[in-house]
C-alpha cells in the first residue's frame, strides 16, 4: 500500500517491458543487422501508434484522470512526419500502411481514449517514457548506423526539443502517476493495462522480424 504507484507499475510490468526491449527485431536493428528501411517500417509504425494516441488527446485534457498528463511538449506526430518525408520521400503517407499488430494497437489506444481514461494513461506513460529513456539508444544507433545528423533528420521522433532537462521531466511525470485520480482497483487495471500496451508493442516487433528476417 506505500509503494509509489510510479514503482508499481514500472515493476509490474517489468517482463512485458524486457520481452518487448529485446525481441528479434529490435535486437537486430540496434545491433546494426538491419538497413535503414527496416528502421524507415518500424518508424511508419510508430507514425499510426502516435496519430491515435494524439488524435484522442484533446478531448481528454479537462479528464481529472488523463488530463493531467496531456502536454504539449511531448507530442511526437509532427516529428514522425517529419521523419518520414526524410525516410520515404513528401508522398510517403501514399503508401504507409499498417501491420495488422500495428492496427490492433492503434485501435486499442483509440478505445481507451474514448472509453477509459485510466487505460489512455497506461498507454500514454508506455510509449512517452519510453522515448525519454531507451528510445534515446535507438537515436544514437540510427545515427551511427545510417549517418543521420545528430538529432535532425530522420530522428527528430527521439528529439525532445522543449524539454531541456528529461531527467526532471520524467521525475515530474512519475510525481503525476503517484498522484493519479484513481483509486485501488482502478489502478490495478492501469497495471494490466501497461502490460496489455507492452504486449501490443511486442506484437508490432514480432511482425516487423517476420517481413525483415536477419539479413547478415
Amino acid at each position: 500500500m506505500d509503494t509509489p504507484f510510479s514503482t508499481l507499475i514500472r515493476t509490474a510490468s517489468h517482463e512485458q517491458h524486457t520481452e518487448a526491449e529485446t525481441s528479434r527485431f529490435m535486437s537486430d536493428l540496434l545491433g546494426g543487422r538491419l538497413g535503414v528501411e527496416a528502421y524507415a517500417r518500424y518508424t511508419e509504425q510508430l507514425w499510426f501508434v502516435y496519430r491515435a494516441l494524439e488524435e484522442g488527446a484533446g478531448a481528454l485534457r479537462q479528464d481529472p484522470v488523463a488530463g493531467p498528463f496531456i502536454r504539449s511538449e511531448l507530442m511526437r506526430t509532427a516529428s514522425l512526419e517529419r521523419d518520414l518525408t526524410h525516410l520515404r520521400g513528401s508522398d510517403w503517407c501514399r503508401t504507409a500502411t499498417p501491420l495488422p499488430a500495428t492496427r490492433a494497437y492503434a485501435a486499442r489506444v483509440r478505445e481507451c481514449a474514448v472509453t477509459w481514461p485510466g487505460g489512455y494513461v497506461a498507454h500514454h506513460y508506455t510509449r512517452y517514457l519510453g522515448d525519454l529513456s531507451g528510445g534515446q539508444i535507438i537515436r544514437d544507433r540510427a545515427e551511427r548506423a545510417w549517418g543521420f545528423a545528430r538529432k535532425g533528420d530522420g530522428v527528430r521522433f527521439y528529439v525532445f526539443e522543449s524539454i531541456a532537462n528529461p531527467a526532471a521531466f520524467k521525475r515530474s511525470y512519475r510525481a503525476l502517476l503517484d498522484a493519479v485520480n484513481a483509486d485501488e482497483l482502478e489502478r490495478k487495471r492501469i497495471v494490466d493495462e501497461c502490460r496489455r500496451a507492452f504486449a501490443l508493442n511486442t506484437a508490432v516487433f514480432r511482425e516487423l522480424g517476420e517481413e525483415f528476417p536477419l539479413s547478415a
